[in-house]
């Protein structure tokens, strides 16, 4: 009996593993589709204040990049995905129960404009290099309708000189 009893508990050791190692690659799986599928403009156009951003955005020269490859950071895993959690709470607070506070222009916090920055210049090294620029202090401040262009979401304080923080949840 004792022998019938072992038998049993090692069957089931070995199926709780490979069952937990499905479940692991199940949800890595599935983790890795969510987190492709949210890199999409498709995906950042759900919300209606974003349509006319996607709209431009579609017709621009940077229309074959991810939404995420400008406004996250693409320096470390850790790095990306703390980032595109912080703003995915955001958005679905926004979205869901702050709708009142949506404003029709979303423009970027100081910690999105540091991304975004940085990306331009990672992507955009070599003409970065090999040009002079004046003493501006970010890609944006001479190319702010990049990429998005100058469509009819942007009112007259869009192009002012200004530190935006639309999104502070207090």
């Amino acid at each position: 009996m004792g022998e019938v009893k072992k038998g049993f508990e090692r069957k089931w050791v070995v199926f709780s593993v490979i069952m937990g190692v499905f479940l692991g690659f199940a949800i890595l799986l599935a983790g890795q589709e969510a987190l492709h599928a949210t890199d999409t403009g498709e995906f950042c156009s759900n919300c209606h204040v974003m349509n006319e951003v996607h709209d431009s955005y579609s017709r621009s020269a940077h229309a074959s990049i991810t939404c995420n490859e400008c406004h996250i950071p693409q320096d470390n895993w850790f790095n990306k995905y703390t980032f595109k959690a912080k703003a995915g709470i955001t958005d679905v607070y926004y979205n869901t129960l702050g709708k009142e506070d949506i404003p029709n222009v979303i423009h970027p916090n100081s910690g999105t404009q540091e991304v975004v920055d940085q990306n331009c210049k990672t992507c955009h090294k070599t003409t970065v290099s090999s040009i002079e620029h004046d003493a501006k202090e970010k890609c944006i401040s001479c190319h702010r309708g990049t990429p998005h262009g100058k469509g009819s979401f942007k009112t007259s304080d869009f192009y002012e000189k200004k530190e935006f923080e639309v999104f502070k949840v207090e």
